[in-house]
């Protein structure tokens, strides 16, 4: 997602991620665990879901955890970086989960 600029003289590379001014909520590829095991499907998340409860009762197998996981993702509406300014301006913040929580 990083958009990644070489410096001409020394080859250092800087990369910029613009998830502000340049949102890509719909090409988001990014899940994260955190270690209690939710799932968030987006690093400005509210809400996770709960993984570790999933694989207590249902000790699923490969394919199933994977199905469980493509469900998670296909239903995910999470657009903070899009919607921000609207929903900033129409109601007040939800509050956030801490990006140190989940590994951001």
């Amino acid at each position: 997602v990083a958009k990644t600029h070489r410096h001409r003289d020394c080859g250092t590379l800087l990369g910029l991620i613009t998830s502000i001014t340049q949102p890509f909520c719909s090409g988001c590829t990014r899940l994260r665990l955190s270690a209690d095991g939710k799932l968030f499907t987006c690093l400005f998340a509210t809400h996770g879901f709960d993984l570790r409860e999933f694989m207590r009762t249902e000790t699923p197998d490969e394919e199933t955890l994977r199905q469980r996981l493509s469900q998670l993702w296909s239903a995910r509406d999470d657009r903070y970086s899009e919607i921000r300014s609207t929903a900033l301006q129409n109601k007040p913040a939800d509050q956030k989960v801490e990006m140190s929580y989940i590994g951001g």
